[in-house]
């Protein structure tokens, strides 16, 4: 039996899809007068993306076509998946894999952990201005372009000359040319990557660090636990939420080693270890212009990254932690 209540609440619950077109437009008008000034800070982001990145797929068809500029991207002739096929039997292919998987490891295994510790370390200094100062030092190589890194490396590694040549070549009691020998490039490679990104990446860790609740090591300290019990015990579960999510990002990005430092730090005397899918798609595309092969491995790349992303997700969510979405 409908009580008067009952009648009373009917019209609250009726849905916006229920209501008349100009009335939900009357509502979303006052939400945008509203908030006026959120969605004009919203723009120039959705701007940049709409632009560089959602439209740019419109092109990515001539993976799917042969491509030729003069007639255009409609007028291609549709190939399907050929390119696909011949990049993936092609016999360069074991190698580029292979060497972007080796350079993707060692950032993933090696450097990913170097920041988490060195945002322990840094938390863990208790004098303001030493904090402060190993901070600045550690971000400012951030801000340096390859070019300049990979410069600085060419100074210090030159033969005859450079410091580090002198000083490695002196304890290993060999004439190496670090710039020149594969084996050395993806020490440097690491190297170079460690000392520019390592202090920028802090950043996120320290942030999740000042959110730790104090109180936990007040009592963890009354129990007679020692600094490295209460790392262990309390700080990095307490930040394992960030560490998963910076942990799915970075496996979402383990094809992309980026281009211009290892095109800057490759030659032709150790192009065998150095060559990956990103050099190789500027080689193949621009150099040779095959613009739909490289598109073809382009977006291979990108499906794969995709697929990292979801898949550790879903590891992340099947142990009961906290994934991205």
């Amino acid at each position: 039996m409908t009580t008067l209540t009952d009648a009373a609440a009917a019209p609250a619950a009726v849905t916006d899809a229920a209501r008349p077109p100009r009335r939900r437009r009357h509502r979303l008008a006052a939400t945008v007068s509203r908030y006026r000034w959120m969605f004009l800070l919203l723009l120039p982001g959705i701007v940049y993306f709409a632009l560089f990145r959602f439209w740019p797929m419109y092109g990515a068809q001539i993976a799917f076509r042969n491509y030729i500029p003069f007639l255009g991207i409609e007028g291609s002739e549709w190939v399907g998946m050929q390119h696909f096929e011949d990049f993936f039997t092609n016999p360069d292919f074991p190698r580029l894999l292979a060497n972007t998987l080796i350079l993707a490891a060692l950032s993933l295994f090696i450097a990913f952990p170097l920041t988490i510790v060195l945002a322990l370390v840094l938390n863990e200094l208790r004098l303001q201005i030493l904090k402060r100062t190993v901070q600045t030092l550690v971000y400012i190589p951030h801000f340096l372009s390859w070019t300049v890194v990979v410069s600085l490396t060419g100074l210090l590694f030159a033969v005859g000359s450079g410091p580090l040549w002198t000083l490695l070549n002196g304890v290993l009691g060999s004439d190496a040319n670090f710039l020149t020998d594969p084996t050395w490039f993806r020490p440097l490679i690491l190297l170079q990557d460690v000392w520019k990104n390592t202090g920028w990446g802090t950043i996120i860790f320290l942030a999740a660090l000042a959110g730790v609740d104090q109180e936990q090591y007040e009592a963890a300290i009354i129990d007679g636990a020692g600094r490295w019990d209460r790392v262990w015990h309390i700080t990095l579960p307490s930040i394992r939420p960030t560490i998963i999510i910076m942990l799915i990002l970075q496996t979402g990005q383990i094809l992309n080693t980026g281009f211009e430092q290892i095109y800057l730090m490759s030659n032709a005397l150790n192009r065998t270890v150095a060559d990956v899918f990103d050099t190789y798609v500027y080689f193949v595309g621009i150099q040779q212009g095959a613009y739909s092969y490289s598109t073809a491995v382009g977006l291979a790349k990108a499906i794969v990254g995709l697929i990292l992303i979801f898949g550790t997700n879903w590891l992340a969510k099947r142990f009961n932690q906290q994934g991205i979405f």
